[in-house]
């Protein structure tokens, strides 16, 4: 159990991710590889990665030099998530090359009392060492991350409306009591489902919360309580897997109205809120919410007393589509992309 203590300022100071993280997607798609864990969730995506990881000759690569220190025990060490992550994978990079030596030192000695460190890890408090890998993992976003950026920016974003939604009718007490079935806020303390016993007190510095689009199971926090806090945690992903974004029945989902739904809960709205902005009953909008989130269109969370309607990733694709190729006459559109882009 992970016990978050805040004060008063901290919970002033509470900030979510504003887009998918890099290297905590790059830690999540690397704990995908080495574990069973979601693996149903995310069959495609691993079906591909490692076909494309055999084609670009980094699977050897990857499984000697990232698998052992992306472990899957209770350390992992804190240079491999550094802050910079929040302006991008070059400017994540970047700053793991300019993380102080005896830092990266410390933190891989830490590592390797729990996880075996193989001997050429130990030497990258080097500049060179850290060079290439840097550039390694660099060559693994590109190939297991970025393929699929869209897919995971649209998740995030959908998962963000429902934050916001809650943060705006209940507060910050009450964004914190919805983050997931892994989280119980007891003021002022949020307990957190983890690997290990530890209590980590915020003491006026906020928090970083990170959803993260490819992580399963409990969430993670930075292991060194005195470096800025930050919590990742899984976002919670529709119950259809990826196989659907090949199979979905879109042909059921076409007409005026239910267009309108669909492009109408890209914000964020409750059953009500659509029925008002669509022209239909409360009853025709929950009928047509209903028919989407099957398909795996949407995804629908209760709140308090209401039901906040988003999309999920597939819709938001779909969304995405030029002018013209979803039509509402009840043309059937060209089955979408495995990938998260063109």
């Amino acid at each position: 159990m992970l016990r978050i203590h805040f004060t008063e300022v901290d919970l002033a100071r509470v900030r979510v991710a504003s887009e998918p993280d890099p290297m905590w997607e790059v830690l999540s798609t690397l704990h995908r590889l080495q574990s069973r864990g979601g693996r149903w969730q995310f069959a495609a995506w691993h079906r591909t990665v490692r076909a494309d990881l055999d084609e670009a000759g980094l699977a050897r690569p990857v499984r000697k030099a990232l698998f052992p220190l992306y472990a899957l025990g209770p350390y992992l060490p804190d240079f491999l998530t550094p802050p910079e992550s929040e302006c991008g994978i070059t400017a994540a990079l970047e700053g793991i090359q300019r993380m102080p030596r005896r830092d990266v030192s410390a933190e891989l000695r830490l590592l390797n009392r729990v996880s075996p460190v193989p001997s050429w890890a130990l030497r990258l408090d080097e500049g060179s060492e850290r060079r290439e890998f840097t550039e390694l993992i660099r060559r693994y976003h590109e190939v297991a991350v970025a393929p699929f950026s869209e897919r995971v920016a649209s998740a995030i974003v959908a998962h963000r409306a429902l934050l916001a939604r809650t943060l705006m009718t209940r507060g910050v007490e009450g964004l914190l009591s919805n983050l997931g079935p892994g989280f119980c806020w007891h003021p002022p303390v949020l307990k957190v489902n983890y690997r290990t016993d530890r209590d980590l007190h915020l003491l006026g510095r906020g928090i970083r919360i990170v959803p993260t689009y490819f992580s399963w199971g409990t969430p993670v926090a930075l292991a060194n309580a005195d470096l800025p806090p930050v919590l990742s945690y899984p976002i919670n992903h529709p119950v259809v897997p990826d196989e659907s974004l090949e199979h979905v029945p879109l042909g059921a989902l076409l007409g005026g109205t239910r267009a309108r739904v669909l492009r109408c809960v890209a914000d964020g709205l409750t059953t009500g809120e659509l029925a008002q902005v669509v022209g239909v009953s409360p009853s025709a909008a929950s009928r047509h919410t209903s028919v989407l989130r099957d398909a795996g269109l949407t995804t629908s969370q209760q709140i308090g007393s209401t039901v906040l309607h988003t999309l999920t990733p597939l819709g938001a694709a779909l969304l995405r589509q030029p002018r013209g190729v979803v039509r509402e006459s009840g043309d059937v559109p060209p089955a979408l992309p495995v990938r998260g882009g063109p």
